[in-house]
């Protein structure tokens, strides 16, 4: 009997777990917190959306985290986008150097529509434009570090937590961990976890909603151009490596199911996403890409100046097989590099500054400043006249000489005098 009652009690649960799973899983469901996934930069927009390649783009602290283990000065940064019937996406962030190779950053974004007209079950219709209007929107708060481990990984952490205000409102999350390792000096590789934490909404009715981890690679590489003073930068973004993801901006015929790279690699190839990018040594950037290798309907294009090393401005356009094509602007500023002269690599030790200062060839000193240094640091005993002898020469209260007289002054007894100033020390 006993042994039945510990049959019927395991039967029940695993029943019990069987239901709490299947319970769980239904609250999974694809792309959720969805507003985490839009591409926040003009630079990275206009190179595919291939944010984890692009190093630099501090607008793409929500993807690549890793590069603020480069920063070196901080940066504000803003971006605008203008979506279809008045959707807009606005996203602003701030980027903090830190000591030992360390960059904080923090984005806050808003993606919404304004002034929906706004008519209640069973309210006759309004005459001309007197009628309520309300707003949806996401709002997103995230923080990003970085750090660089060794001499070629850079590593970085970024948590995302994101209220949404529609027709009810929710919470989401998600941390995402990213790591660029340089293979060379032009070429580099990156992989993304997104979704580390799991990307996880909770609904006001009680509804929660969550999607697996997905894990990304990128390549770049750079290839100076000296006839044409610029280079060729070139970016590739993978597709999910885990899960099953419809890739296809093709939405009249869905053909392409995105299969896992193991289950069709070329399917998941086709999945990626990359563009080219021209750098000019002056400060223009030219730039084009794919948003989707699928289709080439999904071109993307734009540019970007750099003015003074202080202020960025780059532009984007990005065209959809069934949507109107979206522009997007960022500007980038530092307010450290338009008060500062930019740092030197290197910086000297006060052994190197010392040495440094010494060999340096000495300033001009004006004749009276030099006379007067040396009279001031010449030696007590006077040097006698030619004419005039030690008792006429001495005052009236000082001590009688020695007979023998002062042997004139050599080069060694009287040693060029030390002139210092307030840049360098010479002798």
């Amino acid at each position: 009997m006993s042994f039945l009652k510990k049959i019927i009690s395991l039967r029940t649960c695993f029943l019990a777990c069987t239901f709490v799973s299947a319970a769980y899983a239904a609250d999974r469901v694809v792309g959720a917190n969805a507003t985490l996934d839009i591409e926040p930069g003009a630079r990275s927009a206009a190179l595919g959306s291939a944010t984890l390649a692009v190093e630099g783009d501090y607008l793409g602290l929500m993807t690549n985290a890793y590069q603020l283990s480069q920063a070196k000065y901080m940066w504000a940064s803003f971006s605008h986008t203008a979506y279809y019937e008045d959707t807009k996406y606005d996203y602003a962030s701030v980027v903090i150097p830190l000591s030992n190779n360390q960059g904080l950053g923090v984005s806050f974004s808003r993606f919404g529509a304004d002034d929906i007209p706004y008519i209640r079950e069973g309210e006759p219709l309004p005459e001309g434009s007197d009628y309520r209007t309300l707003s949806i929107a996401d709002w997103v708060f995230s923080v990003s570090w970085g750090r660089r481990f060794l001499d070629r990984l850079d590593l970085g952490l970024a948590f995302h937590v994101l209220y949404r205000d529609m027709d009810q409102s929710g919470w989401g999350f998600r941390g995402d961990a990213s790591a660029r390792y340089q293979i060379t000096d032009d070429f580099y590789v990156s992989g993304l976890l997104k979704g580390w934490t799991s990307s996880a909404a909770s609904w006001e009715s009680g509804e929660f909603e969550y999607s697996a981890p997905e894990f990304y690679v990128a390549l770049s590489y750079g290839l100076p151009v000296e006839y044409l003073y610029g280079k060729f930068n070139f970016y590739w973004q993978s597709a999910g490596l885990f899960h099953h993801e419809a890739r296809d901006l093709d939405f009249d015929e869905d053909t392409h199911g995105g299969e896992r790279i193991w289950e069709d690699p070329l399917d998941w190839l086709s999945g990626g996403r990359g563009g080219v990018e021209f750098a000019f040594d002056f400060g223009l950037r030219l730039r084009v890409g794919l948003s989707s290798f699928t289709t080439f309907k999904s071109v993307t294009a734009g540019a970007g100046l750099t003015i003074m090393n202080f202020l960025v401005v780059d532009y984007a356009f990005e065209s959809h097989p069934v949507f109107s094509p979206v522009h997007r602007v960022s500007v980038s500023f530092s307010p450290y590099l338009f008060g500062h002269k930019p740092k030197e690599e290197g910086h000297l030790n006060k052994t190197d500054a010392s040495r440094k200062l010494v060999t340096e060839d000495p300033e001009e000193v004006p004749a009276e400043e030099y006379l007067e240094e040396s009279i001031q640091e010449t030696p007590a005993t006077p040097v006698e006249p030619a004419g005039q002898t030690a008792k006429e020469a001495a005052p009236v209260n000082s001590v009688a000489p020695s007979a023998t007289p002062a042997a004139p002054a050599t080069p060694s007894a009287n040693p060029v005098p030390i002139v210092e100033t307030d840049d360098e020390i010479l002798e």
